[in-house]
């Protein structure tokens, strides 16, 4: 993996609010690689310390302690019109849009090519190539308030590539909008890191997120990474507490306690859970077997769920039956399929 950023033991601790009061440590021993051309979730409860993440991977703050590199260049060590410099190639998108509320939608993204030096000859025909990638070609003359919360964040979006950046920050840039348009903009995310090549960050608390558009995903609580991997892993097999009780918002969890004591009474037999995490293997072929053995089983509990366009399912299943059978029916599919039982 060739690291796009690389952040190594990075701390950041602000001083007390006031005197007598103790430091506040929002970041503590952080270290993470982002590859060249992904897009890494950081995901976290209020609090975390992901956004002040953010402001550290784009030098906004300065780093306590540890140090970030971004092609291979310390970040931390630049004098400050450097960090200005280096700042050019990183685009930004905010929950609130933060637009220019006297500008057009055009200004607002000629704006940010003024700022980047872009000769004046230029600007008109690049931002009319970025509102029509991002879908508002028709929208230019408007003002922020005649759109939508949707279409403001698309504002946003051309605004942060106006420079052509390699990276792009997104700091709960869905958490203002509704399900449907939290899909439209995470879709044009993917086009923007497919089509344009360009490194994402995304920065939420909300899992659903990570599980549409992230290639990996870091979780942090209380200032520290809890975990890190694979979004997919993650999500069908995650270690941590904090991890399980997002994962939980997603992938539909299983009954325990009085729930799973009230469905044994009222269905009576053995309870097993099952397993599943592709097209090839599936809850059919576990009912198939059941079947040839002759063994009764009823479905309980549970779903099927689309991790970054991966199938994941996880079922309930009483079963009844002589012991011998249900176990020769879950060995000819134990290769492809987890089946555990529930004591």
């Amino acid at each position: 993996m060739t690291a796009h950023i690389s952040i190594r033991e990075v701390s950041k601790t602000y001083p007390p609010a006031k005197r007598g009061g103790s430091a506040v440590e929002a970041v503590r021993s952080v270290s993470v690689d982002v590859a060249k051309g992904e897009i890494l979730g950081v995901v976290g409860y209020s609090g975390a310390g992901k956004s002040t993440l953010v402001r550290l991977i784009n030098a906004l703050e300065p780093v306590s302690s540890g140090y970030i590199e971004i092609d291979g260049v310390d970040i931390t060590s630049l004098k400050s019109r450097q960090q200005r410099e280096m700042r050019r190639g990183i685009g930004m998108i905010f929950q609130r849009f933060n637009l220019l509320r006297s500008r057009t939608v055009a200004g607002n993204v000629s704006y940010a090519l003024e700022v980047a030096g872009t000769p004046k000859a230029q600007r008109a025909a690049r931002v009319k190539e970025l509102l029509d990638f991002v879908g508002l070609g028709d929208k230019a003359d408007n003002h922020p308030e005649q759109l939508s919360g949707g279409q403001q964040q698309r504002v946003g979006i051309a605004r942060a590539l106006a420079a052509e950046p390699g990276i792009l920050l997104a700091d709960e840039a869905t958490s203002a909008l509704d399900p449907e348009t939290t899909d439209e903009v995470l879709s044009l995310l993917q086009r923007v890191n497919r089509e344009l090549g360009i490194t994402i960050v995304l920065i939420t608390h909300e899992m659903e997120v990570i599980a549409k558009i992230a290639d990996r995903v870091v979780v942090m609580e209380r200032g520290g990474i809890v975990e890190a991997g694979e979004t997919y892993d993650v999500f069908t097999n995650p270690q941590s507490p904090v991890t399980k009780r997002f994962v939980a918002t997603v992938v539909r969890a299983l009954p325990s306690g009085d729930d799973l004591a009230r469905l044994r009474e009222a269905h009576g037999g053995r309870f097993f859970t099952i397993e599943f995490s592709d097209d090839s293997a599936s809850e059919a072929r576990v009912f198939r077997a059941l079947n040839r053995e002759g063994a009764e089983f009823q479905l309980i509990h549970g779903g099927i769920d689309d991790i970054r366009g991966r199938i994941y399912g996880r079922l309930l299943i009483a079963v009844h039956g002589d012991d011998d059978a249900i176990a020769r029916a879950f060995a000819a599919v134990a290769k492809t399929i987890r089946i555990t039982e529930v004591e």
